[in-house]
C-alpha cells in the first residue's frame, strides 16, 4: 500500500498538537517486561522491520496555515536509552512521534496521543516485541489479535480515519457539570507519582461477577467510592458534589473498524453526593446503568457526528491556526478536566501465543501528568494479574489508599509498587502532560465566535 507524503489529523486528535509545550504533551507509556535483559541492538532491528508494517507510525507532526497536520518520514527510527517519560522533541527524535527504547528487561513506549490511541499503541508493542523475540529466540510468532504478520502488506483500513467513515449526518453533545477534584501539595513542574496495583484476576472476575457487572464497572464503582471517602473526610468549600469517572471507549468492535489510529471516545460515569453518601451497592447500580445507557452505537455515534461536524465547519477551519491554538488554550484553561474526577483507561485482557507467553513477565500501561485533575488510572490484564497504575501530580496518595482499603473489605487483597521522585529505580517517572480529553464543543463553539 502506497502511503500518502501527507493526511490530515484524525477527529480525537487534532486538539493535542495546539495544547502541547514544552511543559505538556499528551503522552502514555506501554511496557513490556521481559524474562532476560532486553539488546538494544536487536530491539532497534525489530524496530525497523516493524515499520513497512505499520506505515500509519511513519509520520511526523507539522503545520499548515489553517490545521496541524501528519507529514511522511523517510528516514528509520532508532532506539533510545533509558528515558524519562516527558514530552520529547520530535525533531531530535527523528521526527517520531513516538519513543522506543528498554531499560533492563523492560521494552518501554511513549506515544503522542495525536499519533494513535492505547489500542493502537498496544498492538504496535506486541509486533514489535513478537519481532524482538523471533530474531533473539527464533521463535516464529503466529499472528493474532494483538500481532501482526510483519510479512503482509498494510491495510488500506489501518490508516484511515474511522471517526470520518462511521459519523453519523445529526450529532449533539451531552451538557457537562464540573466535577469534584481532588485536594493536595501538588508536585513541582515534570514530577508524576506513580503507585502501580497488582490485583488477581480470578478474584476480581468473581467478584465483578457475583454482583452483575464488568471488571470495568467494577473498578469505576470502587473509585467513585474512594473519591466519596476523601471527600467527606476533607471537606471544603465550594467542593462540587458530582464524582465522575472518566471511561475510554474504544469504538472498533462497535462499528468493525481495523485502524491503528485514533478510535475511541469516552463516557463520564459518576454520583451525585447532595443529599448524602451513597453505600457502594447504589454506587455500582448507578455506574452499571449509565454504562449502559452512554455505551451504544446510537449514543456513540451522535457524540461523534457533532465532533465531525465541528471539524468540518466551514467557519471554523477557514480561522487561522495561531487563532484556534490561543482558543483552544483558553477553553482548555477554564473547562477541559474540570468535568470530571478521574480517568480509568482500560485496555482490557491482552491475550499472547504462547511463543510469546514464556518470555513476556509482565505489562503495564500508564498515562502521563494531568493538567488539572489530580491524576488517572489505568487498567490492563495480563496471565492471571489486574495492573493498575494510579499516576498523580498531587503529594498526597489518600485516594490510592482508599481504593486498596475498600478493595480489602471486599475480600481482595491488593500488591503495590509506588514510586515517587525520590526512588532511583525504572518506576520513577518524570513527565509532563496533558488531558486525554477535551471540551471540543466548547473550542469549536469559541472559535465560531471570533
Amino acid at each position: 500500500m502506497k502511503t500518502p507524503a501527507w493526511t490530515r489529523l484524525d477527529n480525537a486528535s487534532i486538539i493535542y498538537p495546539s495544547c502541547r509545550t514544552r511543559k505538556y504533551a499528551t503522552i502514555f507509556r506501554l511496557t513490556v517486561t521481559l524474562d532476560e535483559e532486553v539488546s538494544e541492538p536487536l530491539l532497534g532491528d525489530a524496530l525497523r522491520n516493524c515499520m513497512k508494517r505499520f506505515p500509519g507510525f511513519r509520520y511526523t507532526l507539522d503545520k499548515g496555515f489553517f490545521w496541524w497536520f501528519l507529514r511522511r518520514l523517510e528516514n528509520d527510527p532508532v532506539t533510545a536509552p533509558p528515558f524519562a517519560m516527558r514530552p520529547f522533541n520530535f525533531r531530535k527524535n527523528g521526527g517520531y512521534l513516538f519513543k522506543a527504547g528498554c531499560d533492563g528487561r523492560c521494552i518501554v513506549l511513549d506515544f503522542f496521543h495525536a499519533l494513535t490511541d492505547g489500542t493502537g499503541a498496544m498492538t504496535f508493542l506486541m509486533s514489535l516485541t513478537a519481532e524482538y523475540i523471533r530474531l533473539r529466540y527464533g521463535a516464529a510468532v503466529p499472528a493474532g489479535k494483538w500481532v501482526l504478520d510483519l510479512e503482509e502488506e498494510p491495510l488500506k483500513e489501518e490508516m484511515e480515519d474511522s471517526f470520518d467513515r462511521f459519523s453519523g449526518t445529526k450529532g449533539s453533545l451531552d451538557k457537562e457539570t464540573r466535577a469534584y477534584h481532588l485536594h493536595g501539595t501538588e508536585e513541582p513542574a515534570g514530577v508524576l507519582n506513580n503507585i502501580k496495583i497488582s490485583l488477581p484476576l480470578d478474584k476480581m472476575q468473581d467478584l465483578a461477577k457475583a454482583n452483575g457487572c464488568t471488571l470495568t464497572e467494577l473498578v469505576t464503582a470502587v473509585m467513585l467510592l474512594s473519591l466519596q471517602d476523601v471527600r467527606s473526610r476533607r471537606p471544603v468549600i465550594g467542593d462540587s458534589p458530582f464524582l465522575k469517572v472518566e471511561v475510554p471507549v474504544n469504538l472498533r468492535p462497535m462499528f468493525g473498524s481495523r485502524t491503528l489510529r485514533n478510535f475511541s471516545s469516552y463516557v463520564h460515569l459518576g454520583i451525585d453526593v447532595r443529599n448524602g453518601a451513597l453505600p457502594f451497592e447504589d454506587i455500582l447500580q448507578e455506574v452499571k446503568l449509565q454504562k449502559r445507557l452512554y455505551v451504544n452505537p446510537h449514543r456513540l455515534t451522535t457524540r461523534v457526528a457533532a465532533n465531525v461536524a465541528l471539524e468540518d465547519n466551514l467557519a471554523i477551519r477557514s480561522i487561522p491556526l495561531f487563532i484556534k491554538k490561543m482558543a483552544i488554550n483558553f477553553i482548555n484553561s477554564h473547562k477541559g478536566e474540570n468535568y470530571c474526577s478521574q480517568t480509568l483507561s482500560n485496555l482490557g485482557e491482552i491475550s499472547l501465543p504462547d511463543e510469546m507467553r514464556r518470555h513476556v513477565c509482565d505489562i503495564d500501561f500508564i498515562l502521563g501528568r494531568p493538567m488539572k485533575k489530580s491524576g488517572a488510572c489505568t487498567c490492563i490484564s495480563y496471565g492471571n494479574h489486574l495492573n493498575l497504575n494510579f499516576s498523580r501530580k498531587i503529594a498526597e496518595r489518600g485516594f490510592e489508599d482508599a481504593f486498596i482499603r475498600n478493595l480489602e473489605n471486599m475480600g481482595i487483597t491488593a500488591q503495590t509498587e509506588a514510586s515517587t521522585p525520590s526512588e532511583k529505580n525504572r518506576a520513577v517517572t518524570k513527565a509532563y502532560s496533558i488531558p486525554m480529553r477535551w471540551a471540543k464543543v466548547g473550542i469549536m463553539r469559541t472559535l465560531l465566535l471570533i
